[in-house]
């Protein structure tokens, strides 16, 4: 069973001493502002939430969608951070409702901080541009790589390299990089499992934590390191496999809440649902009279839109209250909203979200273009730093510094290079090297 002192404690990953409290700031608020201090975080501004590149400024991009989420996040946490902290006395610990709030926000926060550009189709294009290169240079039956560090390019996660972000490429050399503290890297790891996990070692589990995975090799330790600190329940010894955090639910909740309801507000305003679908669709969870004021359609949609998010927080926080003690124990590991009254609400949108709007030509062109763009990309990278020929020497010239490899580093770590720095970019900046590199631009 885990315990909620330990789940809170304030220790920061890569410190080996608690650091003196201070007054304006808790150690969880300090971790939300070196969030948004951060590079990676003004990143997210130019990257895909689910219109790539959109002309219409009030589209939402992963940098808007992550502070949305962090909103909801922090709500959750204090609501949920009031009860349990009366329920178990921690306030004798100098534990408040804030502090959930505040490891939440903070985790929701980085949530898409590890987000390769174009969106989930950036991730799958790493993952066909790292299979289509592998086939190619591994022909003779030479095995470059292990089996672990392969899986973990063969299913490239951007949660994996969001937690790689924090806690080793920000603020490095230092360990532990942004050294975070290890409640908030728990409750954002929501896929506590290194990627490759055999069938055995699985032994027919499926619980939502394991669809994922939520750290590379290189990270392995850092996270087992986490785990300890905050006391998580490890599912097999023999694998690096832990249970989520409890709070891991309520960050999962928070963005499921808002892409949820915030992507049909967003596609009714790029004019791919209507306005009657969309009313239809937000008011089965909002129920509310949106004849009762007179005001325009837009402003229909955001109150809907605003009444609908405050609904599902209640559902999502009652769920939680109800599965505390199996959550503790590691035995409940479902998203907390298939549980909610509105559940088959939640399905209806999606459903129509992916056909009107994940499968709209538009969106589509967009996605393609991202696998042309990364897949270029990282075959053009990986060859520049593992092979020797003259376009290899001329890329290799085009690549930063900071993403040179070593003399002495191995194959793994050396495409991993790549990876951060493919990761890292934004949308513009991946399409105008890609143009570059194709000769479509020479500017």
């Amino acid at each position: 069973m885990m315990d909620w002192k330990k789940l809170l404690t304030p220790k920061r990953l890569g410190k080996t001493e608690l650091e003196n409290p201070q007054f304006d700031r808790t150690p969880f608020l300090r971790d939300y502002d070196r969030l948004v201090f951060s590079s990676p975080f003004r990143r997210l501004k130019d990257k895909t939430q689910v219109f790539s590149l959109s002309t219409n400024d009030y589209i939402r991009t992963r940098l808007i969608h992550s502070l949305e989420v962090s909103c909801v996040g922090r709500s959750l946490g204090r609501i949920v951070g009031e009860k349990i902290v009366n329920t178990h006395k921690l306030n004798d610990y100098g534990f408040t409702a804030s502090d959930f709030g505040d490891i939440i926000s903070a985790a929701c926060l980085a949530h898409d901080i590890g987000n390769p550009p174009f969106g989930h189709s950036g991730e799958d294009a790493i993952r066909t541009g790292f299979e289509s290169w592998y086939n190619t240079v591994n022909h003779v039956g030479e095995e470059l790589l292990s089996k672990f560090q392969k899986a973990d390019f063969d299913s490239f996660e951007g949660n994996a390299q969001g937690f790689r972000i924090l806690t080793k490429l920000e603020m490095r050399p230092q360990k532990g990089g942004m050294q975070l503290t290890c409640p908030t890297l728990a409750a954002f790891t929501k896929y506590p499992r290194e990627s490759l996990l055999s069938e055995s070692t699985l032994n027919g589990y499926s619980g939502r934590s394991v669809k994922k995975y939520g750290f590379f090799q290189a990270e392995k330790d850092l996270f087992a390191e986490v785990a300890e600190t905050v006391g998580l329940i490890r599912r097999h010894e023999n694998a690096a496999w832990w249970s989520r955090h409890p709070l891991a639910f309520l960050v999962e909740a928070a963005d499921d809440i808002c892409y949820s309801i915030i992507d049909v507000e967003d596609a009714h305003r790029m004019g791919y649902i209507s306005f009657e679908k969309t009313t239809c669709l937000l008011n089965k969870i909002a129920e509310i009279d949106i004849n009762k004021h007179d005001e325009s359609s837009v402003e229909k949609v955001k109150r809907l839109r605003a009444k609908a998010i405050h609904n599902l927080i209640g559902q999502a926080t009652d769920i939680f209250f109800a599965h505390e003690q199996e959550i503790l124990s590691g035995e409940f590991d479902e998203d907390l909203l298939c549980r909610s009254r509105y559940g088959n609400d939640l399905e209806e949108i999606a459903k129509v979200t992916r056909s009107s709007v994940f499968q709209h030509r538009n969106v589509v062109n967009i996605q393609i273009a991202g696998y042309e763009v990364l897949g270029k990309l990282f075959s053009d990278f990986v060859n520049a730093i593992l092979h020797d020929s003259k376009k290899a020497k001329l890329i290799y010239h085009m690549l930063p510094k900071e993403y040179h490899p070593n003399s002495d580093e191995d194959t793994y770590n050396k495409i991993l290079r790549i990876t951060d720095y493919i990761s890292g970019m934004t949308d513009s900046y991946a399409t105008s090297l890609f143009q570059q590199f194709s000769g479509i631009s020479l500017g």
